[in-house]
C-alpha cells in the first residue's frame, strides 16, 4: 500500500476558484481518492457525491444514500484541509464499508485507522478542528446574570414551544435579547 498523502492542490489555486469551480475540484479530489482506493480494491464502486451537508460536520460517508457528502460552508472556508484531510476522511470510510462487505464496522475503528495510515499516509484523526461559526450560525442571543448565550435557530425554536435553560455559570434561566444576522 502506498503511504504518501495524496498529491497537494496548491493553496494559491484554491484560493482563486469560485464556489462552482471549488466544487468541480472538490469532485477531482474524490476521483483521486477514489483511484488510490481501487489500488487496493479494483472494482470499488464510484460513491455519489453532495455537498449538501449543514452544521459542524464537514464530511460524511452516507452509506444508505451511497456517497459522500460534504459541508460546502466549511469547504470554502478550509480549502486546503478539505481537500488534504477531509476528502481522504470519507474515502477511507467508503472502502473500509465495501471491503468489509457491507458488515458495519467502528466507524473510526482499527480498519478505517490502517486504510487512513497506510494508503493515504495520514493520521487517522477522527475530529476536525475547523472554525465552524458561519457554517453553524447562532443569531438568536439570550441573557442571563453573567454574559450572552448564542442559539441556533433549532434551539431558538425549543425556547419558543416552552422549554427553559439555565446558565451553567450564573444558573438564571436565559431570556431571549435579540436577533442578529448572520
Amino acid at each position: 500500500m502506498k503511504t504518501q498523502p495524496l498529491p497537494s492542490w496548491s493553496a494559491q489555486t484554491l484560493s482563486v476558484l469560485s464556489r462552482r469551480e471549488l466544487i468541480q475540484a472538490a469532485q477531482l479530489r474524490v476521483d483521486e481518492a477514489l483511484q488510490r482506493c481501487r489500488e487496493v480494491y479494483p472494482t470499488l464502486p464510484a460513491p455519489g457525491v453532495w455537498f449538501d451537508l449543514k452544521g459542524a460536520s464537514a464530511g460524511q460517508a452516507h452509506l444508505g444514500r451511497g456517497g459522500l457528502r460534504f459541508n460546502p460552508v466549511l469547504l470554502s472556508d478550509n480549502r486546503q484541509v478539505f481537500f488534504d484531510e477531509v476528502i481522504p476522511h470519507e474515502m477511507a470510510h467508503w472502502l473500509v464499508f465495501h471491503l468489509a462487505n457491507g458488515t458495519r464496522l467502528k466507524p473510526h475503528g482499527r480498519e478505517w485507522q490502517a486504510v487512513m495510515r497506510d494508503l493515504f499516509g495520514l493520521a487517522p484523526n477522527v475530529t476536525h478542528q475547523l472554525d465552524i461559526q458561519y457554517a453553524q450560525p447562532r443569531p438568536y442571543c439570550y441573557q442571563c446574570g453573567c454574559q450572552t448565550h448564542r442559539f441556533t435557530a433549532k434551539r431558538h425554536s425549543l425556547v419558543v414551544k416552552g422549554r427553559r435553560y439555565r446558565c451553567r455559570h450564573c444558573d438564571q434561566t436565559l431570556v431571549y435579547s435579540a436577533f442578529e444576522k448572520p
